[in-house]
């Protein structure tokens, strides 16, 4: 009989609940501070840019949060998601090893990002909002809120960091599709675009100064709120779903568990999406398996940055996080990953990080599009150029056990496909990509200049 390739779930099993991991930790993770006072934010503080609801589930202390009816009947559209069995690419490899990996880049837009941006917009639209601003990096979180504004008629606007505005331009054309604006940030829509661009005309963009951009264009009017695709504790609850679903195929599969669990890490919602449901496991004795963070060496806020108070923003306009920083001022170069380009990690990540429940490494970008190939061309399916960094460690893992006889279980979230990274590809095909290597006398510089929090 042959071996089953795909581990598929029926719709009456989408999860009915995230997962919260925050209870089930060893010790709670810091609070965010108000910049001005030190003192932690409250709820008054968050509802200018937050819905309530998501602002309880920022902070609960439940294990479990409800996922509503109508969240689902829109998650139906692509979840539940496949688990695949790479045999391809373990033959390829001639591994002994066995590679899973979660593909969530049959989703509408591409990617795992709608898993949050559908109950963000819910939430938004019975609370009143009628406009979501936002940044998006590479194109994906954008696509993923353009979508979900409109199951919900919310008007949408994107600051997009300009470096990928250039790069995808089929990116931004999706998301006006679905009826948003898109900027290119640094934009001349805000102030804060206009005080980068004094300074550097031709700023490639950053996360951090289109976050700036788009929290200040929600700042202005009673029914408009943010969203925010990656690195708050809800964003990461919403996620867990992946997990979860994850969980029950690796059943269907007739597995214990993973030996070793490998995600990229920019600001952290992919990875902890697929990890946190399999650590709760962990954490109660149920399975051992190694967890691997895996970020690009031009960016690498774990491997290199400093855990501190930070802004998550360049402009210093939100609260300030506990997190794996190389500093809110810090300008990464263009990598074509461009949703890992932030300077900071989810502080509940971060957290966990410092906590030792999981491991991190830093990837140049070749050698991730290198991997990437390789997968396509034994699975098929063209990796954004994300995961392609989890890739990598999967097919070095991969080639340690064909070294060492291991049969590890190996697993992997492809949170997305590359079919709008076509440039990226190009160049890398044509021997026109080149790795960055980031001085430590950039990051020093950045560094310099987080703020001051007495006794943090």
């Amino acid at each position: 009989m042959t071996e089953r390739t795909k581990f598929i779930l029926d719709e009456s099993q989408i999860p009915s609940q995230w997962y919260n991991i925050v209870p089930d930790l060893p010790a709670p993770p810091p609070p965010p501070l108000h910049p001005g006072t030190h003192q932690p934010v409250g709820p008054d503080d968050l509802a200018p840019l937050f819905p309530m609801e998501l602002i309880r589930q920022e902070v609960t202390g439940e294990n479990y949060v409800d996922i509503p009816g109508e969240v689902i009947d829109v998650y139906k559209l692509w979840r539940p998601t496949p688990l695949f069995r790479a045999h391809r690419l373990e033959k390829l490899l001639n591994t002994p090893a066995r590679i899973y990996y979660k593909y969530e880049g049959g989703s509408p837009a591409g990617s795992h990002k709608p898993n949050t941006a559908v109950p963000q917009a819910y939430y938004n639209s019975i609370e009143g909002t009628k406009r979501l601003t936002t940044e998006t990096g590479a194109g994906q979180w954008g696509s993923a809120l353009a979508f979900a504004a409109a199951q919900y008629a919310l008007d949408c606007e994107i600051w997009m960091v300009r470096a990928s505005y250039d790069q995808k331009p089929h990116r931004r054309t999706l998301m006006q599709t679905y009826g948003a604006t898109v900027h290119p940030s640094p934009s001349r829509a805000t102030k804060a675009g206009l005080d980068v661009l004094a300074s550097d005309p031709d700023s490639p963009g950053s996360l951090g100064i289109a976050i700036s951009e788009a929290v200040e264009a929600a700042g202005g009017s009673a029914e408009t709120r943010y969203a925010l695709g990656s690195v708050l504790n809800h964003v990461l609850l919403h996620q867990t779903v992946i997990g979860q679903e994850a969980l029950a195929q690796f059943d269907l599969a007739g597995e214990a568990g993973p030996d070793l669990i490998v995600g990229c890490t920019g600001g952290g919602s992919n990875f902890a999406g697929l990890v946190f449901p399999f650590l709760r496991e962990k954490l109660a004795g149920r399975m051992n398996p190694v967890i691997r963070a895996v970020e690009p060496s031009a960016c690498p806020s774990f491997t290199r940055g400093l855990y501190a108070y930070d802004f998550g923003d360049t402009a210093g306009f939100t609260p300030l996080m506990k997190m794996h920083t190389l500093g809110h001022g810090f300008i990464p170069d263009p990598v074509h990953a461009g949703g890992l380009r932030y300077h900071g990690m989810s502080p509940l990540l971060s957290h966990m990080y410092e906590l030792g429940l999981f491991e991190a490494v830093a990837k140049p970008q070749r050698e991730c599009f290198a991997a990437a190939v390789t997968f396509a061309r034994a699975e098929g399916i063209l990796p954004a150029p994300e995961p392609s960094h989890a890739i990598a460690a999967v097919v070095e893992e991969a080639k340690r056990c064909a070294e060492s006889g291991e049969e590890k279980v190996i697993l992997t979230a492809l949170c997305g496909h590359g079919h709008f990274d076509m440039v990226a590809y190009e160049r890398y095909l044509s021997g026109e990509m080149t790795d960055f290597d980031l001085p430590q006398a950039r990051i020093d510089a950045a560094l310099a200049n987080l703020p001051s929090v007495p006794g943090a």
